[in-house]
């Protein structure tokens, strides 16, 4: 998209955003690979489980019917989390690429990705493989993209408004 618009300052908001962009590559594989609480599940799964949850929906409803029974932050983390995970992909894909300026192919890469890490953080024991946060993480990422198109049309519009 940033190839598309003439703006002032243009080289650095296209640097600005790749910088951020591989920034949040790295933020989230460090979160989805690394971070204590994936140590913590590679012990316990390395006992020779490794949970799965393939049932969609499944862990989403238990998370929601249990909302009144456990702490609230353990599960709106877990359901907003995965949404905001990969909120900041739906966004970067058609800001940087053109390629993925459709919603669709940008949707199609988010919920690729997204099954990418599920079936590495099963086979490395690092998590477990759960299709919620699948859908989570493509909801997360169709709101990203929603929040770049809303960005691009009031652009778009002002840009429209100086060139008259």
């Amino acid at each position: 998209m940033l190839n598309l618009i003439d703006i002032r300052h243009k080289k650095l908001l296209t640097a600005a955003s790749y910088t951020l962009f591989i920034l949040y590559i790295i933020i989230a594989a460090a979160l989805l690979f690394f971070s204590p609480y994936r140590q913590a599940a590679y012990e316990l799964n390395s006992s020779g489980t490794n949970p799965y949850n393939i049932i969609p929906f499944k862990t989403i409803s238990d998370y929601i019917k249990a909302s009144s029974h456990i702490n609230q932050s353990i599960w709106m983390s877990n359901l907003f989390g995965n949404v905001l995970a990969f909120l900041p992909l739906g966004f970067f894909l058609p800001l940087l690429f053109r390629r993925f300026i459709g919603f669709w192919r940008t949707l199609w890469i988010v919920f690729l990705a997204t099954s990418i890490v599920e079936g590495v953080q099963f086979v490395t024991r690092v998590g477990s493989f759960d299709v919620d946060d699948i859908i989570l993480n493509t909801v997360g990422g169709a709101l990203g993209y929603l929040l770049f198109w809303i960005i691009y049309r009031l652009v778009m519009k002002k840009v429209a408004i100086h060139e008259n």
